[in-house]
């Protein structure tokens, strides 16, 4: 059993979508699955995700649009770690995120890390009060 499932709902992000999944991929915690679920992207959105060779990624395909709330229960459906992480297709995370949520976890039902506020045009992040979750 894997340490965490990591699910990814993805719809129409081919512009992010690759920096999520390296993101995600090169995490310093390798006892990890990931499960896309692809929510009928028309773009290239699925052919970077089948690009994409890593073992412990598993895609699935929904046969209609359903919305990333349906996209993330089917994800949990599939998922077979001892804890869950969801990460935005739009997104990425630092090397260390799943690792130091997992250490965080033992002991816990839930976690939390804090969510920096990037900008592409001065490639910058940003921890604002408001996304500050150490409290």
């Amino acid at each position: 059993m894997p340490k965490v499932s990591v699910i990814i709902p993805v719809y129409n992000t081919e512009k992010y979508l690759r920096k999520c999944l390296e993101s995600v991929i090169n995490q310093t915690l390798k006892d990890i699955e990931i499960i896309c679920i692809n929510d009928c992207s028309t773009d290239d959105s699925l052919k970077i995700l089948n690009d994409i060779k890593d073992e412990r990624l598993k895609i699935l395909n929904l046969p209609q649009n359903s919305g990333v709330s349906f996209a993330r229960n089917r994800g949990i459906d599939e998922a077979k770690g001892e804890y869950i992480s969801f990460v935005d297709s739009d997104d990425f995370i630092a090397p260390d995120f799943l690792e130091k949520l997992y250490n965080k976890s033992q002991g816990a039902d839930a976690v939390k890390g804090n969510i920096y506020l990037y900008d592409n045009l001065t490639d910058t992040a940003e921890l604002t009060d408001f996304y500050n979750m150490n409290d």
